[in-house]
């Protein structure tokens, strides 16, 4: 596709900063980011499944909440700054209440006297449609970023959303500012691109970055991306920041929470298999190459609704007998549940051995064992699990003890995705000036179709020896969540190191070296121009983070498990 031509005016470079990538992330970034260097634009990313449940209860309790708070905080002092730099901010921190945030930034622009114009991006909330099931909280759309461009070239200085894709915080300026339309797919395919490097903040920078240990990573800087108009970028961060931006880095980011090569989105679907890296000097690398095709005529509504009720006891194991201890107490608390009028429904039990021999300190001469439950009644897990596992404090193992006093239990969320016409969403954009503005869906679209299997490089030669050793000593990985799945992306660092990867690294390979994914659906995604594998393992979080029956509930460290597991690698790489 041909790439509309810049704004009359504009510069050929924008430059767009993170700020936030999560709600609670490091406060003072807004006011780092705006005076660390020259930026343009500079977004916040603010939602996750988990806050969209957390704002939902916030609703219940008042009407006018719903909204993160913590960005208003952030522009106390924040907005003045911007205003003075010449500094667009657009954050989806409306999250369920976009209009009530814009209302409350033009409130605080009053109060400290800085005369910004204020729009917002509605029309995801679809909670009122109804026919999402029963005990639904939220049900939201992910937008694109076309409403985010309206707001800006009608003059907003600032832009809140609620549900947009986290990429269209840069799409939408990046649209805008070059004069991008829907059918420039391969523009807004790289500004996506960029925008997934970007929205998790610092991960782009070195943090939770396999290979942590060769940079100082103290207090990583957060990213910045140099937008060109025919959608490439560089991915760089301000100058005397902490942390790293390198082609590993980079490539962790974009591996994280996605799937295989077409990763579909509302203004347009990325091919993650025509991405580019390069590195074109200290902290800057480029991604370029990056191509386009219709988005699909869907749109994802992500549904929130309260699953249920769960409590937990974490039983303290020490010294000798650990397993002897662990099965008495289970056999305890399984009779005394036996005998209660109401045991909760499921039971998990997880035995961590943390505990070493001989040593020095208590602490680490104990396990942990913990037991988690869930049920649709509160009293479930109330009474019937705090008298199970108090009333044994002077009859059980000897030593015993617990982390903490079981409560009365707590409920969960659980996230689920549902989808709708894309034409039938009243994506909107709210001027500065009050004016609504009907934002069009895509012209084209296009049904996601499966992708041939890529070609894979040549193997190693065959016989060479091999000796068992990590498979983090050749590769990165990078993990996450999406609902009840978990994403696993692994990278090899050099050549011959993806040539061994791509060939042995299968699907029965993974299910050996994760034994709990053994009985789950797993997709194998290959990404060549990336050196890369994706992983998604359906199902492995049950119900979502917010149900946390998991150990890990949201797979952060899945992908550090699988480096730590021994594999016969061939002694050349090593």
């Amino acid at each position: 596709m041909s790439v509309a031509g810049v704004t009359p005016g504009a510069p050929d470079v924008l430059r767009i900063g993170n700020a936030s990538g999560f709600y609670g992330d490091r406060f003072d970034a807004l006011r780092d980011m705006l005076t660390g260097g020259r930026l343009d634009v500079l977004t916040g990313d603010y939602l996750a499944e988990l806050t969209m449940l957390i704002l939902g209860r916030d609703r219940l309790k008042n009407p006018e909440a719903g909204y993160a708070k913590t960005f208003l905080r952030q522009l106390e002092d924040g907005l003045g700054l911007a205003h003075e730099r010449g500094v667009k901010i657009v954050a989806n921190a409306g999250g369920l209440n976009p209009a009530g945030l814009a209302a409350a930034v033009r409130a605080l622009a009053d109060r400290v006297g800085v005369p910004v114009t204020v729009a917002h991006v509605e029309g995801d909330d679809l909670l009122a449609r109804g026919g999402w099931g029963d005990g639904v909280l939220t049900a939201n759309a992910y937008l694109g970023g076309a409403g985010i461009a309206a707001c800006l070239r009608a003059g907003a200085d600032v832009v809140v959303t609620g549900r947009v894709t986290d990429a269209a915080l840069v799409t939408g300026p990046a649209a805008a500012h070059f004069g991008w339309g829907p059918d420039d797919l391969d523009a807004l395919a790289g500004a996506v691109v960029a925008g997934h490097v970007l929205e998790c903040g610092t991960q782009a920078t070195g943090g939770n970055y396999s290979f942590f240990r060769q940079h100082d990573i103290r207090r990583p800087g957060f990213p910045l991306a140099e937008i060109h108009p025919d959608g490439s970028a560089v991915v760089t961060k301000h100058d005397g920041t902490g942390g790293v931006v390198d082609v590993g880095t980079v490539t962790a980011q974009l591996l994280y929470e996605t799937a295989g090569a077409r990763y579909a989105g509302p203004d347009v679907t990325a091919r993650l298999d025509t991405v580019r890296l390069s590195q074109q000097g200290p902290d800057r690398v480029r991604i370029s190459g990056v191509r386009g095709e219709p988005p699909p005529p869907t749109l994802k509504v992500g549904l929130t609704r309260i699953g249920g009720w769960r409590n937990e006891v974490v039983f303290v194991l020490t010294g000798l007998d650990i397993d002897a201890k662990a099965r008495l107490v289970r056999e305890q608390v399984t009779d005394a549940f036996a005998r209660t009028k109401k045991a909760p429904g499921e039971v998990r039990w997880e035995l961590a051995r943390t505990d070493s021999a001989d040593a020095e300190t208590e602490e680490t001469a104990s396990a942990l064992l913990r037991l988690v439950v869930r049920d649709s009644d509160p009293d479930a897990v109330g009474r019937a699990v705090s008298g199970a596992a108090i009333e044994l404090a002077l009859g059980s193992y000897p030593g015993f003890h617990v982390t903490a006093p079981p409560g009365k239990g707590a409920p969960y969320g659980v996230f689920e995705a549902a989808y709708v016409d894309a034409g039938e969403v009243a994506h909107t954009a709210v001027l500065p000036d009050g004016r609504r503005v009907p934002v069009p869906s895509p012209p084209h679209t296009a049904v996601l179709e499966p992708m041939t299997a890529a070609a894979l490089p040549e193997p190693l030669p065959a016989g060479l020896p091999v000796r068992p050793a990590p498979l983090g000593l050749i590769a990165g990985a990078r993990s996450g969540d999406k609902g009840g799945d978990a994403n696993v992306g692994v990278w090899a660092r050099t050549e011959d190191a993806w040539r061994w990867l791509a060939h042995e690294l299968t699907v029965d390979l993974f299910r050996e070296l994760i034994p709990e994914a053994r009985e789950l659906p797993i997709d194998r995604h290959v990404l060549p121009q990336l050196n890369a594998l994706n992983f998604v393992v359906t199902g492995l979080l049950g119900e979502g983070v917010a149900a946390a029956a998991r150990f890990d509930p949201q797979a952060k460290a899945l992908g550090e498990w699988l480096r730590s597991r021994h594999v016969d690698l061939p002694e050349v790489l090593l």
